[in-house]
């Protein structure tokens, strides 16, 4: 069947998780086949970049991104491309078949022909990294940016959200940042409410009138710089500033209607609505350290509608959920589930 590097102990599967602000790869070894797994997950190697969303940086930087980590993690395995058995990509951009073959069309030369190659998604990783690499249930990324995905057990999947700022990334770490800077905006205007927002938001920049916010935000209009003023709104929130909480409420409402959509879409509740089925959340903006907690709002605005819905916090990273995606695929591809 091959040397040592080719089977055996030194098999391994990638996973990839692509985002718009930064690119990990994990290496893990070609784990046999279990109902159980392991505890800790045995990891090899692991490497970390920058973007790999060809939307935001080009095509050529996004190869060469994903082709770095994927290199560095094998590299630290101590183990060659020969090793490699399968590999998931979960990349932001990813969003039909064509973007798909784009993107295998990038990697199928990277690696010998045998190694099989599954390119998702990077919403895909995430809800993984909650399932532990099966492929159902309902993500919820809100991060920089947002999106739900969710998958059916005979593989129907659909998606809300997630088209950028500009289309529908409404409840994001961006949509609540750009919502405060527009607060602020209309409140000097004499258009809207006078908030808090204004002088937190002000001083967090070092900026000394509402005027100068023009120059600064169009200075570098980047998703994630905006989205770092999430912290400031939150903290107006709770001490009780009604614009910053309407502007969380609002949030609230547009992620929880976004995975209800999912939801919806594919009859993960079944026909009485009162189904059990996963609800991953992940991101920044769903982090369950503070007092105003979105996160834990989202879940209770989505458990009024489906009580069978489970939500799980995920305790790998979705690079590690992607490396388990690898994994399954292969096995269910295998004849007998062996290794060969």
């Amino acid at each position: 069947m091959g040397s040592e590097s080719e089977c055996g102990k030194s098999e391994v599967v990638l996973g990839v998780d692509g985002g718009t602000t930064s690119t990990v790869c994990v290496c893990m070894p070609l784990l046999p086949f279990s109902d159980h797994l392991p505890d800790p997950l045995p990891i090899l190697g692991r490497a970390a970049a920058g973007c790999s969303n060809y939307n935001s940086v080009g095509e050529d930087a996004a190869k060469a991104t994903l082709e770095k980590v994927m290199e560095e993690a094998l590299s630290q395995s101590g183990v060659k491309r020969s090793a490699v058995r399968a590999v998931c990509l979960g990349v932001s951009g990813v969003n039909h078949l064509k973007d798909e073959e784009r993107v295998l069309n990038w990697i199928r030369d990277f690696f010998p022909a045998h190694v099989k190659i599954y390119v998702h998604n990077d919403a895909v990783a995430a809800l993984a990294s909650g399932t532990m690499g099966k492929l159902h249930g309902c993500v919820l990324i809100a991060g920089t940016g947002s999106i739900s995905f969710g998958f059916t057990e005979d593989g129907r999947e659909a998606r809300a959200a997630g088209a950028g700022p500009v289309l529908g990334d409404w409840g994001s770490g961006y949509g609540i940042a750009s919502r405060g800077l527009t607060a602020v905006v209309r409140a000097h205007d004499g258009r809207g409410q006078q908030t808090m927002l204004t002088d937190h938001i002000l001083d967090s920049l070092g900026l000394s009138s509402p005027d100068e916010l023009i120059g600064w935000t169009y200075a570098d209009p980047s998703w994630a710089r905006i989205a770092a003023l999430v912290p400031v709104v939150v903290s107006c929130a709770e001490a009780g500033d009604q614009v910053a909480i309407e502007i969380l409420n609002n949030a609230v409402e547009e992620l929880g209607s976004s995975v209800k959509a999912v939801v919806q879409r594919l009859s993960l509740a079944g026909e009485d609505g009162k189904g059990s089925f996963p609800v991953v959340m992940v991101g920044g903006v769903l982090e369950a350290n503070r007092s105003w907690d979105v996160g834990r709002e989202v879940i209770n605005a989505i458990l009024k509608t489906y009580s069978g819905a489970c939500p799980i916090r995920p305790k790998v990273e979705p690079a590690i959920g992607a490396a388990l995606v690898a994994w399954n695929s292969l096995m269910k591809e295998l004849p007998a589930n062996g290794h060969r």
